[in-house]
Order: C-alpha cells, then sequence, then structure tokens
C-alpha cells in the first residue's frame, strides 16, 4: 500500500532517550517535511506540544492520548518508541479495530512474530521489499547490537561465508535506559568521592585507594544500584536480561535469532541458519555497544579481501587498520558516540588455522542500534 501525500504519522514515546535521537535525526534529514507529524503522550494527553517540538507540527498542537485507539487508527503510519508495555497495550487493540496502517515500533514485543520484519535496510533491503510487496505492515527495530555488529561485518553474511560466528559484547549503560546511566555516573562519583582526599595527595599507597574504592563498591545501597542490582562503575556485568534457564540470558540467544531474520535465514525463509553464539556483559560505557567476534568462515578467504568486502558493504562502515595506534584512536566508544559511524577494526586470521577470523566492531546504539532503523523504515515507505 503505497502512502498519500504528506501521510498523516503517529509519534509515540518521542520524548524519551530512543524517541529523542529519533527527533534530532527526522530534524536533521528533513522528515518532517514529507509527513504531518500527529505526537501521541502517555503522561499528558491533552496538553500541548512543548517547544522543543512545536514548531514541528503543522495543524495539530495537541498532545493526544498515546491510548486512544480510535485516534492511533487515524494515522497512515505509527511509529513507537514507548516501549514493549506500550506495544502489548495497545498494538492487539489497534489491529482488532481494524487498523491497516503502518506500524514500525524500536521494542521486542513483535520482532519475531511470523508477519513482522525487522528493519536494517543497508543490510537487509531485499527482505523489506519482498515484506512490502507481500503486504506486511509491522517493521520493527532489531536489539541494537546485533543491529551494529552486522551494519559492520553484514558483508561475510551476505556473501554467505560465515559457517558460524562466536561474539562476546561489551554493551554500555544506555543499552538499559536513562536511568542506568543516570545510576553509572552516581557510583562513579561515589567512588571518587570516597578516595579524594587520597587522590589529592601524590604519596598516597595506590593499594589503600584500591582497597578503599573496593569497599566502597561492596558497599554501596539497593538505591545506589537500584537498576544494575550490582556496581557497575569500576566493574562489570556478564549477564544482560532475563535467564532462559539454559545456561544463556534472553539477550545472548537474541544474537542468533535476530540476526538470522533480519538476514532472511531460518524457518520460513527457505535458507539454512547460520549458528550465533554470544556471551553478553554490561560494561561501565556511557554509549556505544562493541562485540569482539570469531567467524569461522566456509573457506580460506584472504584477508585482503574481507577487509575489501567489510569497508564497502555501505557508507556507513569505518575501517580501523589493525595496528595499536589506530585502534586506540578509533575503536572506542569515545570515538564512536554520537556519530552514525559502526567502526570495524581489529580483522586478523586466527591461530585456530585460515579460515578463522577474528574482528571487533562498535556502533552508537542509540543509532543504528535504535532510532536510525525507524527513521530509514519511514523513508522507505514514502518513497515507494
Amino acid at each position: 500500500m503505497a502512502l498519500a501525500r504528506n501521510p498523516l504519522v503517529g509519534l509515540v514515546g518521542w520524548r524519551g532517550m530512543v524517541g529523542s535521537v529519533l527527533m534530532e535525526r527526522m530534524r536533521a534529514e528533513g522528515d518532517f517535511a514529507l509527513i504531518e507529524p500527529m505526537f501521541f503522550s502517555a503522561s499528558n494527553p491533552g496538553g500541548t506540544l512543548p517547544a522543543a517540538v512545536a514548531g514541528l507540527a503543522k495543524t495539530d498542537t495537541t498532545l493526544h492520548d498515546a491510548h486512544d485507539v480510535a485516534k492511533l487508527a487515524r494515522c497512515d503510519v505509527v511509529i513507537t518508541c514507548q516501549g514493549g508495555e506500550y506495544t502489548k497495550a495497545v498494538y492487539p487493540k489497534l489491529r482488532a479495530a481494524g487498523w491497516k496502517g503502518y506500524w514500525i515500533d524500536a521494542a521486542k514485543t513483535l520482532r519475531m512474530q511470523d508477519d513482522a520484519v525487522i528493519i536494517l535496510d543497508p543490510v537487509n533491503m531485499p527482505v523489506i521489499q519482498s515484506a512490502l510487496a507481500k503486504g506486511v505492515r509491522d517493521y520493527i527495530g532489531g536489539n541494537c547490537t546485533v543491529s551494529c555488529m552486522l551494519m559492520g561485518v553484514g558483508a561475510l553474511f551476505k556473501a554467505d561465508l560465515v559457517e558460524w560466528m562466536t561474539a562476546t559484547t561489551y554493551q554500555a549503560a544506555s543499552g538499559g535506559g536513562a536511568a542506568h546511566m543516570r545510576e553509572l555516573l552516581t557510583q562513579f562519583g561515589t567512588l571518587n568521592a570516597a578516595v579524594r582526599p587520597l587522590l589529592d595527595d601524590p604519596a598516597s599507597a595506590i593499594l589503600e585507594i584500591d582497597r578503599q574504592v573496593a569497599a566502597t563498591q561492596r558497599g554501596l545501597s539497593a538505591a545506589e544500584t537500584k537498576n544494575f542490582m550490582v556496581p557497575l562503575a569500576g566493574s562489570l556485568i556478564p549477564w544482560i536480561d532475563a535467564d532462559r534457564g539454559d545456561g544463556t540470558s534472553l539477550e545472548e540467544w537474541k544474537g542468533g535469532a535476530e540476526a538470522n531474520k533480519i538476514l532472511g535465514r531460518g524457518p520460513g525463509f527457505g535458507a539454512p541458519a547460520v549458528p550465533v553464539d554470544s556471551i553478553c556483559v554490561r560494561v561501565g560505557a556511557m554509549r556505544c555497544h562493541s562485540q569482539a567476534l570469531t567467524f569461522k568462515l566456509k573457506k580460506d578467504v584472504p584477508l585482503a579481501d574481507l577487509e575489501a568486502m567489510i569497508r564497502n558493504d555501505n557508507p556507513w562502515v569505518s575501517y580501523v587498520p589493525n595496528t595499536r595506534e589506530a585502534t586506540v584512536r578509533g575503536l572506542t566508544p569515545v570515538a564512536v558516540t554520537g556519530t552514525p559511524q559502526i567502526a570495524v577494526g581489529r580483522l586478523r586470521k586466527m591461530a585456530l588455522g585460515p579460515q578463522y577470523v577474528g574482528a571487533y566492531t562498535i556502533g552508537d546504539q542509540l543509532l543504528w542500534g535504535a532510532a536510525e532503523p525507524l527513521r530509514r523504515m519511514l523513508r522507505i515507505l514514502l518513497e515507494q
């Protein structure tokens, strides 16, 4: 179904962290000139638009109730960053009311549904185009780590070179949300304050500083660890998301299940799934998720050829030569935060054999891992 000129697009969850990034990107790319936006709110229905977005509304400056199915049903497209509980509560009612519009969602709720597509168009545009031709109406953003990884090394999967892949992820606090970012910074502040006098004394013993830091970490209150449950500042947490009861976390399961669905592989696609396994770790970075990857390729491919495939796959790959100087400057959260670039480096053949390849990727999960695929899916619909 082609959209009419200036379609009515409902925006939900636009004030949250992912939603705010989405608004920034839509402004920067001129998307609002092509649509009639309708802003919804779960917390302030009936209010007036905040000044930050008031200029984007062409005619309707009211904040509509995000749970008002009749109002949502007026929209040609609904884009939501409101979260999974909202999707569970509203989406079924909207479809049951007969709504035939396009649902574009950042939440995980619908990702693995048979009639939904996980969107990452630089990687899976043929999958998206096939779904549009079949009349599919639900387009869902993928897991942030998986999306960033495939943006970086998707070329190897597209060429059907990968026999299997393992990943160790290093995921930032922002993957949990704004409250998690605040908690991390607060913990860092508490640790610094605990040893500030010793830090100010050049003659103080570093081991005494270390002992006091450890004691402070172990003494953090339940309020100070409300979101992560344990200290993250100066530490890490080698478990993310729910326990599946088989020794893996839900985040680790997503690595294989979502990567294959994005690529159009596995059940329902007529191509065998690529085994993907992970250990997912939360680290004390503010933004950007990283992955240390090990591939077993189906054949020995020269390293220079692999590098060329990765470099040329999409305009957002930023290839980092496998040297110390280039790596420490270009393959870090500090280098990548706030940019659309997906840095790929540490590419090398491994001692396991010529078919084994190591790599490292990093991307800002609030951009390609969250907001950007939603924005680009809207553009795809507009350009049909």
